[in-house]
């Protein structure tokens, strides 16, 4: 069951192309009892897999600035390694209803990114230029470490708060956002999923049925994406991310 649960939220994450890390976290506790430090460290550690090809394809397309890239990636790990090790010494409980609250709030983030960019925009104007110097290693050190802390602590990807980022302080243009971000999601995840594996969090069964049923899902699910209307892909996409963090606060 849990592997064919997995392989029908493949289809629906390679549908509309999000990571689906809360969803997974929601369905792993709730859905089959997994404990949520597990979940965590399964969700973060499948992350690892599912953004390689992701972040290789943006790399080859022009979409990555990788000095950008490199600094909140480095950073990120030390921000997501120590997340991780926190996240292992809080109840689960409270650390149940925290990563709801964190996926709820990054679910708003990617709702006025989708809904309201003229919103966005207009009150948090990008910077022009990308931002380079001593600036760039000194904000990105700061936001890396951050934005690595949510991901390692959380189990997610945290895509919503770094895209972000990389618009509005660092210069990124849309584009050169997404793939940037992918980038930097990487290192992150592999630093987040060792923090819960030298901590014994890790449960090898699961995570090989998770990534496995996923990986295939994804596939079949992308080849659906060109097939639906623009306004159903965005819709999905906000409420995918916000389903995670209501299952999160209010069942487990």
């Amino acid at each position: 069951m849990l592997f064919i649960s997995m392989l029908i939220m493949g289809m629906i994450i390679g549908f509309i192309g999000i990571g689906g890390a809360g969803v997974t976290i929601a369905l792993l506790t709730v859905g089959f009892g997994v404990p949520i430090h597990t979940a965590l460290a399964v969700a973060l550690s499948a992350m690892v897999f599912t953004t390689m090809s992701g972040a290789y394809s943006h790399f080859r397309e022009g979409n990555v600035i990788l000095k950008t890239g490199a600094v909140l990636g480095v950073s990120g790990m030390i921000g997501a390694f120590g997340g991780a090790n926190v996240s292992n010494i809080i109840p689960s409980t409270i650390l149940g209803k925290m990563s709801g609250f964190i996926m709820l709030l990054s679910a708003l983030l990617l709702y006025i990114k989708v809904y309201q960019s003229d919103w966005l925009m207009k009150h948090f104007p990008p910077r022009e230029g990308l931002l380079v110097g001593k600036k760039l290693y000194i904000y990105g050190t700061v936001a890396g470490c951050i934005n690595g802390f949510i991901s390692g602590t959380f189990g997610i990807g945290a895509a919503a708060f770094i895209q972000l980022t990389l618009m509005i302080f660092f210069g990124v243009p849309v584009l050169l956002a997404i793939g940037t971000c992918m980038m930097v999601i990487l290192p992150i995840s592999v630093a987040g999923g060792m923090g819960y594996i030298l901590n014994g969090q890790l449960d090898l069964f699961i995570f090989l049925q998770t990534l496995i049923g996923q990986a295939i899902g994804a596939y079949l699910g992308a080849k659906l994406t060109r097939l639906a209307p623009r306004p159903i892909l965005k819709f999905f996409m906000v409420a995918m991310s916000a389903s995670g963090g209501l299952v999160m606060m209010f069942l487990y």
